[in-house]
């Protein structure tokens, strides 16, 4: 049996990196691991650690075993048979790309993933790209946004390809680490992997005029090795990210400046909404919480936020 890094997934087809010789093989899954206790549409992801075996009478290898997790990122799939699909494995950060026009990137959109990534532990970044577009009032809404997600604790890059700026930030963010990008369709992640390693030579496309929207260019993740060290894996463009597996009565604990706000609530089992001595509707009036962020929260407990889904 050989082992061997999943850096590549077309849905049905594995690439996969052979831990020894670095070899990049063409694997296919068994269908008693397809089928058994998998509630989810892709039993297998990018970042997975799996044990291979390649026989003699068959160019195809089969994937026999996923070695257990460190962490993964799922999200609601859109297959209504199954329940979840995983976007990556084993990631030391997750990174959501932001884009204030030509897309608009909605922080509704924002905050379903950085609750995704605190719900699964995974440190969670944000940059937000095309600095060199906006007008005025734009830019005062990125600063605005900026300093939003900065005061709840997450760290904040504003970047522009055309101009290069803040690119060897991002350098240093993801040398020597595993780090999932994802974003909406339009917003620059291959543009930017390209600039960061310039041999990807990953597709690009342009935004449509109609629609002010990416066309998609990434049909499936994929993970790349960086020149300089560490691996970054590329996403398709999410139009929406469909939460799993977070309760409604836990939400508040993947906000994190809600969550620290509660603790002075005067009851256990407040929902931070409309019960009398709410540390957490204080905090709001009083600026430490963000009202953009507080109604976001209570948008996704209420079930209130689909016309934000794309």
């Amino acid at each position: 049996m050989k082992k061997g890094l999943v850096i590549k997934s077309t849905g049905s087809w594995y690439s996969v990196k052979d831990s020894e010789s670095g070899e990049i093989v063409s694997c296919n899954i068994r269908g008693k691991l397809r089928i058994t206790g998998i509630k989810s549409t892709n039993p297998v992801a990018v970042g997975d650690w799996v044990e291979y075996e390649v026989f003699d009478n068959t160019v195809t290898a089969i994937i026999k075993n996923v070695l257990d997790r460190r962490n993964y990122i799922i999200r609601k799939s859109t297959n209504l048979s199954k329940q979840t699909h995983i976007i990556a494995a084993n990631i030391d950060q997750a990174i959501i790309m932001v884009t204030i026009v030509n897309p608009e990137t909605y922080p509704i959109f924002i905050d379903r993933f950085l609750i995704t990534a605190e719900a699964y532990e995974i440190p969670a970044k944000l940059i937000f790209n095309k600095i060199d577009l906006y007008n005025d009032k734009q830019t005062n809404y990125l600063n605005e946004l900026i300093t939003i997600y900065q005061n709840a604790g997450y760290e904040c890059f504003a970047t522009s390809i055309k101009n290069q700026t803040n690119i060897e930030s991002i350098h240093k963010l993801l040398k020597n680490k595993t780090s999932l990008i994802a974003g909406n369709s339009g917003v620059g992640k291959s543009s930017l992997i390209n600039l960061i390693d310039p041999s990807l030579s990953l597709k690009t496309s342009e935004i449509s005029d109609s629609h002010k929207s990416g066309k998609h260019t990434t049909t499936f993740a994929e993970m790349y090795e960086l020149s300089e060290g560490g691996y970054i894996i590329d996403t398709p463009g999410i139009r929406g990210f469909g939460l799993h597996d977070v309760k409604k009565e836990e939400l508040f604990h993947y906000f994190p400046e809600i969550f620290k706000a509660s603790k002075a609530c005067k009851y256990h089992n407040c929902t931070h909404y409309h019960e009398p001595g709410c540390a957490v509707l204080t905090a709001v009036e009083n600026g430490k919480v963000s009202q953009l962020r507080y109604e976001n929260y209570l948008n996704i407990l209420f079930g209130n936020d689909s016309k934000h889904r794309l």
